[in-house]
């Protein structure tokens, strides 16, 4: 006995929702470009340069003590967070005026301040500096990347199939990067390197799924010449979906694992992939395939106000809203 998420032969009404779904995506979408203003991204120190430092100490670390004693140092906001144990914590402190003598000499300070709490037992697994040259280069290098990725996604499409295709993966593709982005806003979720390469992933995943749904429209566009377009769409919904659903859920345990029991360094990352894979099925039901809908996606030759007629060799998983004629069609 074969395990199915989906039962066969669903007949689930998609596009009857659409315009609920893609009025609640707009709003989440304009919510999520207001977050970037305020309260804003919380760029890490890959993107604002500084000093990031990790020690550990020889026992549970008292958070509101180092915190204390560290701000009084006189070099600006430190930020201190656990990082995994509950010894292994992580040190942010902001660039510091002048060249690489004054952040070695920020460490140092650091590190003196530490010795008096916890001796010579505290460690200092690493320590890394980004200059403000090299951190506003990474973002703009960040920011080309997923652009270009966009770009690259859009002109793919179009070549593949017909331009209304790559309309609907863009906006797909726009809509899953800007709620991402809104989630880290939202949240504070520091945003680095690896934010990048989890939205590029998040692309490329979202991309894949749609790809698979625009492929068996456009076979259906073949099968059912005169069929009435919104049952159409539904149709090709309904006949991926337990795909879909698979692959969704395999690629949310392997993620979720990875959250739970990788560690703190790859937390964010995996973080934005799980909302990215729920996000990005949602927007390939919702917005991809509705947007086909909007722009007039129909068979060469077919008329706007079709009936629905398909061939006597195929029969569609779901049937139009009025009777059903058996036979050639057009005939």
């Amino acid at each position: 006995m074969k395990f199915r998420l989906v039962p066969d032969d669903t007949k689930i009404r998609f596009m009857r929702a659409r315009f609920i779904a893609m009025a609640v995506s707009a709003l989440l979408m304009l919510g999520s470009i207001g977050a970037l203003f305020y309260p804003g991204l919380n760029f890490g120190i890959d993107f604002q340069g500084g000093i990031l430092m990790e020690v550990r100490t020889p026992g549970p670390a008292d958070l509101a003590t180092m915190r204390t004693n560290l701000n009084q140092l006189g070099l600006g906001e430190i930020g201190i967070q656990e990082f995994g144990a509950e010894t292994d914590v992580l040190i942010r402190i902001g660039r510091q005026a002048g060249e690489a003598e004054e952040q070695e000499q920020a460490v140092i300070i650091v590190q003196n301040a530490l010795g008096e709490l916890y001796g010579d037992e505290i460690s200092y697994r690493r320590t890394e500096f980004v200059g403000p040259k090299v951190s506003e280069e990474l973002l703009w290098a960040g920011i080309m990347a997923i652009s270009l990725a966009l770009v690259a996604v859009l002109i793919y499409i179009w070549f593949r199939f017909e331009w209304q295709y790559g309309v609907g993966a863009i906006i797909a593709l726009v809509h899953d990067v800007t709620l991402t982005l809104g989630l880290f806003a939202v949240t504070g979720l520091e945003v680095n390197l690896t934010t990048v390469a989890a939205v590029l992933t998040i692309v490329g995943y979202s991309l894949n799924d749609t790809v698979v749904i625009f492929d068996r429209v456009r076979e259906n566009l073949r099968r059912y010449r005169t069929m009435v377009i919104s049952d159409l769409l539904d149709t090709s919904l309904n006949e991926t979906l337990a795909r879909t659903i698979m692959t969704s859920t395999t690629t949310l345990l392997a993620l979720f694992s990875l959250y739970f029991f990788g560690g703190e360094v790859i937390k964010g990352f995996t973080f934005a992939l799980i909302w990215g894979v729920v996000v990005g099925t949602y927007s390939t039901v919702y917005i991809a395939t509705p947007i086909l809908l909007q722009l007039n996606l129909r068979p060469v030759g077919a008329k706007p106000d079709a009936t629905p007629e398909v061939t006597a060799e195929t029969t569609p998983a779901i049937e139009g809203p009025g009777p059903v004629r058996r036979g050639k069609a057009g005939g």
